[in-house]
C-alpha cells in the first residue's frame, strides 16, 4: 500500500508538468511539427505529366546539391552574412556600451529611438527604402539632380546587395542592442568601482570586464543573425516588384523555394530545397558555436 501511495504521488508530480505543457505541445505540433514532416514525406516525390506522384527518394536532394540557381542564391546571402552582420552587430554593441556608459543622458529616449526600426514591420520598412532608394521619386535621387550630381547608385546591379544590407542594419541593429544592453545590466556594478579603484579608464572597463562577461549574449546575437540572414525573404520580395530586372526568383534560397511553389507549382522540389537549406543553416550555426566553444574552453 505503501508503495502504491508513492507511485501515485510520484506519477501525479511528473504528470503536472506535462499537462502545462500539453497547450504548447499540441499547438506546436499542429502549426510546426506536423507541417515539417508533411513537406518532408512531399520532398521524396515528384509530379509528373504521366504517371502522377511518382516516389523518387532522394533524386530532389540530389537536383538540388547540383542547382546553380540555388547556390546562387546562398553566395548572396553568404556575402550579406559575413559584411552586414559584423557592421550591424559592432553598432549594437557600440550603442549598448554607450547607453550602459555615465556620458549618455535620457537613455530611455535613445534606447527607444534605436529600438523603433524594429517595431516597424519589414515589409513596411522595404517600401519606406524603396521610395528612399527610388531614381525617380526618391529624395537621394532628386537631391542629386538637383546638386547636377551622378545619381545614386542604390537600386543597380552593383549597388542592390548593399541597399539590401543598409535596410537590414537599419531594422535589427536596435532589436541586437536591446539584447546586450539587457545583458549589461545584469553586471554587477562592483566590478566597475574596484575597476576604476584600480584606475581603469571607461574603454579599459568595456574592452576587459562589460565585453567578455557579455560573450554569450554576443554568441546568441550572432547565431539569431546567422538564421536570420540565410533564411532571408521579404526585403528581396519586395524589391522584386521595384526592380525586377535586377533581382532574379532565385536571388536567394528562400526566395527561390517560394517562387518554384507558388509560381512554378513544384512543391515537391521547393520542399527538397527549403531542407536543405536548413542543412545549410545549421551546419553555418553549428560551426559558429564549436568554434566559440572552443575558443572559450582555451
Amino acid at each position: 500500500m505503501r508503495h502504491w501511495r508513492h507511485w501515485r504521488h510520484w506519477r501525479q508530480r511528473a504528470l503536472i508538468p506535462y499537462l502545462f505543457l500539453l497547450p504548447f505541445l499540441l499547438l506546436f505540433s499542429f502549426f510546426i511539427l506536423v507541417p515539417l514532416l508533411y513537406a518532408l514525406w512531399t520532398s521524396f516525390f515528384i509530379e509528373r505529366l504521366i504517371g502522377g506522384t511518382t516516389f523518387v527518394g532522394l533524386q530532389n536532394y540530389q537536383e538540388v546539391l547540383h542547382d546553380g540557381n540555388f547556390w546562387e542564391g546562398v553566395r548572396n546571402v553568404l556575402l550579406l552574412l559575413f559584411t552586414q552582420v559584423p557592421l550591424m552587430l559592432g553598432l549594437a554593441l557600440g550603442l549598448a556600451l554607450l547607453l550602459d556608459s555615465q556620458i549618455v543622458r535620457f537613455k530611455t529616449i535613445f534606447r527607444l529611438g534605436y529600438f523603433l526600426p524594429y517595431a516597424i514591420p519589414s515589409v513596411i520598412g522595404a517600401l519606406l527604402w524603396g521610395y528612399l532608394y527610388s531614381a525617380h521619386i526618391g529624395p537621394f535621387a532628386q537631391l542629386a539632380e538637383l546638386l547636377h550630381w551622378p545619381p545614386p547608385p542604390f537600386l543597380t546591379a552593383a549597388g542592390l546587395l548593399p541597399s539590401i544590407a543598409n535596410i537590414l542594419t537599419w531594422q535589427w541593429t536596435g532589436y541586437n542592442m536591446v539584447i546586450l544592453y539587457a545583458a549589461l545590466q545584469a553586471i554587477p556594478p562592483e566590478l566597475y568601482d574596484a575597476a576604476r579603484v584600480d584606475g581603469a579608464s571607461g574603454w579599459e572597463i568595456a574592452r576587459h570586464i562589460k565585453i567578455p562577461l557579455i560573450a554569450p549574449a554576443i554568441v546568441l546575437t550572432v547565431v539569431f543573425s546567422i538564421i536570420g540572414t540565410l533564411q532571408l525573404f521579404n526585403e528581396p520580395q519586395i524589391m522584386t516588384a521595384i526592380v525586377p530586372n535586377l533581382i532574379q526568383d532565385h536571388y536567394t534560397p528562400n526566395l527561390y523555394a517560394y517562387n518554384l511553389a507558388f509560381t512554378n507549382q513544384q512543391y515537391n522540389y521547393a520542399a527538397a530545397v527549403s531542407f536543405v537549406l536548413g542543412a545549410v543553416v545549421f551546419v553555418f550555426s553549428y560551426v559558429f558555436m564549436l568554434v566559440t566553444y572552443r575558443r572559450g574552453q582555451r
